[in-house]
C-alpha cells in the first residue's frame, strides 16, 4: 500500500511538471515565423475601375489559432468596394468603416484545431479614384498572428510581411497612409485562446489523475 501511494505521488509530480512545461514552453521556445502578404505586390489600374487583392497568411512552421490584420491605404486614391472572407479560416469578420483602414479578424472554431498551411484570409476589392500612386501595407504594431498554444503567442514576423504598391492611371501624387486611430487595438479572438487552451490541458490532466487514483 505504501508503495502504491508513493508511486501515485510520483506520477502526480510528473504530471505537474508536464503541465508547467506546456504552459511555459511557448514563452521560452517560441520563434516568430508567420507573416502576411498582399497579392499581387504591385497593381496598375485606372480611375473608376475596380481591382482585387488577396490578403494571405503564411504560418510557415507554426500552427495558427487566429489572426488580427490591420491594413492601411490612401483613401484619397482608393475606395474599398467590398471585403470578401475566404475559406482559410471558418470564421472571418471585417471592418472597413474607418477611412483609410481595414480590420480583418479570423479564427478557427474548434480550439483543438489550427491552421498550418498558407492561404487567403480575405479578398479586398478596391476602386481607383484618381491618378496617383500609393501603398497597401500592414500596420504591424497592431496586427497579430496567434499560435495555437497556451500563451496565445504572437508569431508574426513583421520583417517578412509583403505590402503592395498601387498605381492608378499615370501615377504620381504618392501619399503615405495614415496611422490607425479608431480601430480596436487588441484582437477580438486573442483572449479566447488564452482561456480555451489551458482549459483543455487541465481537463486532460484531471482525467489522467482520476484514472491513476
Amino acid at each position: 500500500m505504501r508503495y502504491m501511494l508513493t508511486f501515485n505521488r510520483f506520477l502526480k509530480q510528473i504530471l505537474g511538471i508536464f503541465l508547467l512545461f506546456l504552459v511555459f514552453s511557448g514563452v521560452f521556445f517560441s520563434v516568430e515565423a508567420a507573416f502576411l502578404k498582399i497579392d499581387p505586390n504591385a497593381v496598375s489600374s485606372s480611375a473608376g475601375n475596380n481591382f482585387d487583392v488577396k490578403v494571405i497568411l503564411d504560418p510557415e512552421s507554426d500552427a495558427i489559432y487566429s489572426t488580427d490584420i490591420y491594413l492601411t491605404y490612401d483613401q484619397s486614391l482608393l475606395k474599398v468596394v467590398s471585403v470578401k472572407a475566404e475559406n482559410l479560416f471558418p470564421t472571418v469578420i471585417h471592418d472597413e468603416s474607418t477611412s483609410g483602414k481595414i480590420y480583418i479578424a479570423a479564427m478557427v472554431n474548434d480550439p483543438t484545431s489550427s491552421i498550418s498551411s498558407s492561404g487567403t484570409v480575405a479578398t479586398i476589392t478596391f476602386q481607383g479614384l484618381k491618378d496617383g500612386s500609393g501603398n497597401l501595407s500592414f500596420d504591424c504594431s497592431n496586427s497579430k498572428v496567434i499560435k495555437n498554444d497556451a500563451n496565445a503567442t504572437n508569431v508574426l514576423n513583421c520583417s517578412q510581411n509583403v505590402s503592395s504598391s498601387v498605381t492608378i492611371g499615370g501615377g504620381s501624387n504618392k501619399n503615405s497612409s495614415t496611422n490607425l486611430t479608431s480601430l480596436p487595438k487588441t484582437g477580438i479572438f486573442e483572449n479566447v485562446v488564452k482561456f480555451a487552451i489551458p482549459g483543455i490541458i487541465l481537463l486532460f490532466l484531471g482525467s489522467a489523475l482520476r484514472f491513476i487514483i
